[in-house]
């Protein structure tokens, strides 16, 4: 039938049209699907078809798409990763191609599908955003020669449509390490993926951290007891001498026998590692600096010689002000806070320090009448000076690491 001919066509072409075939059309005498070229002289055997002698350019559907350099070179292939605790989601680019449907992975699965697509040739770069299961992923895919990037969480939602899955944020992460590998470095966030020995250094101090705040968590319930029966909270109550004198009820010591010896053996856990980090540390430091103060900075920076310029050490440790501003309204606000809580704390402590054993050191000068013993200033404009003299100090101190400049010459005495 010719009706049921012409429909069989019109799905063919359908189908060519579908797997991205712009380049074929129907002929309106013949019937068949015919591929277009600048002659078309060797559509089919039919020569008495008028397409066979028309000119190229009046049937074509759409132009000649040119290929761009990136064609002719090594094929290029972008993996969009969204991270969970027993899967992944990835969605996969190749060439600067429209990203393919999401595909769903168990770890195990993952790296073998990884590393065969890696075997099957041409340059291949992931993404995922940095998150509490570390950077185990990158490293495992850099083995496998994946050039593979961690990037800060962010809102992947640039359309505000309030839609949030697992597919579209691998889609929008694949779409950004295109412009990112095109050579946009503003379309990636990139967090700087510590060594493993640099993790197992830090992770000393960092479990130091949670052990301290467990155990005032306990010593605030017991604390909290006493308040809630009328009795009078006792500082360290949990201390051998202190707990056998308690002024409580035999009901209540019981209660808090339970958790006493538990603080004492935490106790003892952070007093190690307390010696641990301080033994760690230079045996020459600036007064005031602190031994175990200075091993922290030390470790949470990693490598000083990573910071090209002040500007960057500086906005590192989220101590720099913010910033709204638009024509000729210029409004600067709080601290920004943005990178190392870690580091951000330690400097602030450090720099309450400074201010009491280091009067010399420059950036105390210029903040000496606000932070002066006695000096007629209000409790937020004294953070504000300290929040300065951190800045400047996380500054100084890496000029000090890189050999820039000595701690004398800042006013730093030992």
């Amino acid at each position: 039938m010719v009706d049921g001919r012409l429909i069989k066509v019109d799905i063919d072409a359908q189908r060519q049209r579908a797997v991205g075939w712009s380049d074929w059309m129907t002929c309106k005498e013949c019937g068949q699907v015919v591929k277009l070229t600048r002659t078309m002289n060797k559509c089919h055997s039919n020569t008495s078809c008028p397409h066979s002698r028309e000119p190229a350019a009046s049937l074509m559907a759409a132009p000649e798409r040119s290929s761009s350099p990136r064609d002719e070179s090594v094929r290029i292939g972008g993996l969009g990763i969204d991270v969970h605790q027993d899967f992944y989601v990835v969605v996969m680019q190749e060439g600067g191609a429209n990203p393919k449907p999401p595909q769903r992975f168990r770890k195990e699965v993952f790296l073998h599908w990884a590393a065969k697509l890696k075997r099957e040739g041409g340059e291949v770069h992931a993404v995922y955003e940095a998150c509490g299961f570390g950077f185990a992923l990158q490293r495992q895919l850099n083995a496998l020669s994946i050039q593979c990037h961690v990037v800060c969480p962010q809102k992947l939602d640039e359309q505000n449509k309030r839609v949030k899955t697992d597919g579209l944020d691998a889609k929008a992460l694949c779409l950004r390490l295109d412009r990112f590998v095109q050579g946009n470095r503003a379309a990636l966030a990139l967090v700087r993926v510590p060594s493993e020995q640099q993790e197992q250094l830090r992770a000393i101090h960092r479990q130091r951290e949670q052990l301290v705040k467990v155990r005032k968590q306990l010593e605030a319930q017991g604390r909290s007891l006493m308040v809630n029966h009328g009795i009078e909270p006792v500082k360290n109550w949990w201390k051998l001498r202190t707990f056998t004198a308690l002024p409580a009820p035999q009901w209540m010591k019981e209660l808090l026998a339970n958790s006493q010896p538990i603080l004492v053996a935490l106790q003892q856990k952070i007093a190690a590692l307390t010696v641990q980090l301080q033994s760690a540390a230079s045996p020459e430091q600036p007064r005031g600096l602190g031994k175990m103060t200075s091993v922290i900075i030390d470790r949470e920076i990693g490598d000083w010689n990573r910071f090209s310029n002040r500007r960057q050490i500086a906005s590192y440790t989220g101590l720099c002000p913010g910033e709204y501003s638009s024509g000729n309204t210029r409004l600067q606000s709080c601290v920004t806070k943005h990178g190392n809580p870690r580091l951000r704390a330690a400097l602030v402590e450090l720099a309450w320090r400074l201010a009491r054993f280091q009067p010399n050191y420059h950036a105390v000068r210029k903040w000496r009448q606000i932070l002066a013993k006695g000096a007629l200033a209000t409790g937020g404009a004294r953070k504000k000076a300290i929040v300065a003299v951190a800045r400047q100090l996380a500054v100084d101190l890496w000029r000090i690491k890189t050999g820039r400049l000595r701690a004398e010459e800042l006013g730093l005495i030992n």
